[in-house]
């Protein structure tokens, strides 16, 4: 619960945000070199917003979130801060205007440290793809933090901020929160404005939190979540009745996406996914999986196997929907209305091909071609359509499923964090590697993915909590149920017991 400490330091007066931003800054520049997790820092901008903060904080105004250090995803507009994607194609592109979630967390107060390393346009699940650097992870530098939002897992690993927002169309946020020992929550498709996040799949893409604990992830997704006229996709269910505050405020503790925290597990109905469970799957990923679920068992759940056969066809399905609607939105890129132009074009055709071509990296041309292979004439129908179809079939069975369990468990992963250098050449590999977490996506469900053990090398394991649509809070509150009990490790040198270098910011327990 690092954001609730902080808020009570701040409000104490232990520390002043100005502080905590400097504190948070000096950090980024001695540890963030090693990991990468950073594609641009905004000192300037950071202690602007941290004089604010403390003036509203002086005055009494302050809410969950005021004076606390967030990063964001690159793939979120800001009108102070370059908006890349980590692509060549928006290299200083500088938006006029912020993402709808962006200027939700401006108005509680928060401050922002800088924009974070992720896969270009979000199309990759290592952090490998980002056209400036890889990200690292903090746990072992030499294994991958996971993608596409592996800087934001890095940065609050590695307590390079207090919490971090990504951005998840197939897994971005779940899986590098696992491989990073972090919380990381996919909300409900439609709870949270894609309003200002850079398109991948219109259809799955979602923004949420990345923290310490499922407690912050809560905190940070009331002040972001709601209804926003800008994006149609949105809608007010699913939010809970704040236990004080106005909804939507984010005002410790009122916020509503926690409301649920501290019920008993007494009664609750948990399914472990049996396709999930098979032999593509780490023994030691197994392991952590099932002593969680025997964990909730022990605390008064009741625990049983559900089968959901449609999802071995979950990653095809995924990988058309996301491809052809990638191959949609990202032809705006075209080097005439939005993007990189070349230069040395002898046509108008050719401006576009050498525009795109420099622009773009390898897995994003990938996609365009596959997205675009699939919407053809003459292979729509054969492709796109059914994998719609066999998403809406997906959708089905985890209704069935939810006729008879409250949430479901699974690994986040098959695997532990792997090492860089072993990341396969054969595309397809590395797409089947995402079968626990594109499910959920296709159906639209929130999922979290919450630290539940670490494999004999030490490397974190995740388990995934997948909740009906909009009970987010129930998920939440799971998660927060096991963490409670859970003994999270910090990575080496990175971890509790190293101390912000000097002055009020000295109090601070980095990791904590």
């Amino acid at each position: 619960m690092l954001i609730k400490k902080l808020r009570e330091m701040l409000d104490a007066r232990q520390i002043s945000a100005w502080e905590l931003a400097q504190a948070y800054l000096a950090r980024i520049e001695k540890r963030d070199p090693e990991l990468g997790a950073y594609l641009h820092v905004s000192a300037d901008v950071a202690k602007a917003m941290a004089g604010e903060a403390q003036r509203r904080i002086d005055a009494g105004g302050q809410g969950a979130l005021t004076g606390i250090p967030v990063g964001l995803k690159d793939i979120l507009c800001t009108s102070d801060m370059p908006t890349t994607c980590a692509s060549r194609m928006l290299e200083g592109y500088r938006p006029p205007y912020d993402a709808t979630v962006v200027g939700r967390l401006r108005a509680q107060g928060a401050v922002f440290l800088g924009k974070l390393n992720m896969d270009e346009f979000a199309m990759g699940s290592t952090t490998r793809n980002s056209a400036y650097k890889p990200a690292k992870n903090p746990f072992d530098p030499n294994r991958v933090p996971g993608g596409s939002s592996g800087g934001s897992a890095a940065a609050v690993a590695a307590s390079l901020c207090a919490a971090a927002l990504g951005s998840d169309t197939g897994g971005s946020i779940r899986q590098p929160a696992s491989f990073c020992g972090v919380t990381g929550h996919r909300p409900t498709y439609g709870l949270v404005s894609r309003y200002g996040c850079v398109a991948f799949a219109s259809s799955l893409d979602q923004v949420g939190p990345l923290a310490a604990s499922a407690s912050d992830c809560a905190a940070v997704l009331d002040a972001i979540c709601g209804p926003d006229p800008h994006d149609q996709t949105t809608s007010a269910r699913g939010r809970a009745a704040p236990a004080g505050g106005r909804p939507g405020t984010g005002q410790w503790p009122g916020a509503g996406m926690g409301a649920r925290m501290g019920e008993s597990l007494k009664g609750k109905r948990l399914g472990i996914i049996a396709e999930l469970m098979g032999a593509e799957v780490e023994p030691d990923v197994l392991r952590c999986v099932e002593e969680a679920a025997k964990w909730y068992e022990s605390a008064g759940a009741t625990v049983k196997r559900v089968s959901l056969p449609m999802l071995r066809h979950a990653v095809p399905a995924y990988y058309l929907i996301s491809s052809a609607e990638a191959s949609a939105n990202l032809s705006r890129f075209d080097g005439v209305r939005y993007g990189r132009r070349a230069g040395g074009a002898a046509s108008y055709g050719e401006l576009i091909a050498k525009s795109r071509a420099e622009g773009f990296g390898r897995e994003v041309k990938r996609r365009i071609l596959l997205g675009t292979y699939a919407l053809c004439s003459g292979y729509y129908d054969a492709y796109y359509k059914r994998a719609v179809h066999l998403a809406g079939i997906v959708r089905a069975q985890y209704d069935g499923a939810f006729a008879d369990c409250d949430a479901l468990l699974s690994p986040v992963s098959p695997t532990a964090a792997f090492e860089a250098g072993k990341v396969p050449d054969d595309p397809a590999q590395v797409y089947v590697a995402d079968i626990c977490t594109v499910s959920a996506s296709l159906a639209g469900l929130p999922s979290i993915s919450t630290p539940c053990g670490y494999t004999a090398g030490g490397m974190p394991v995740g388990l995934m909590i997948t909740g009906r649509r909009w009970d987010d809070p129930l998920v939440l509150a799971l998660a927060d149920a096991f963490e409670r009990d859970f003994e999270r490790r910090d990575p080496a040198g990175f971890g509790a017991g190293d101390e912000a270098d000097a002055g009020a910011a000295g109090a601070i327990k980095w990791g904590e």
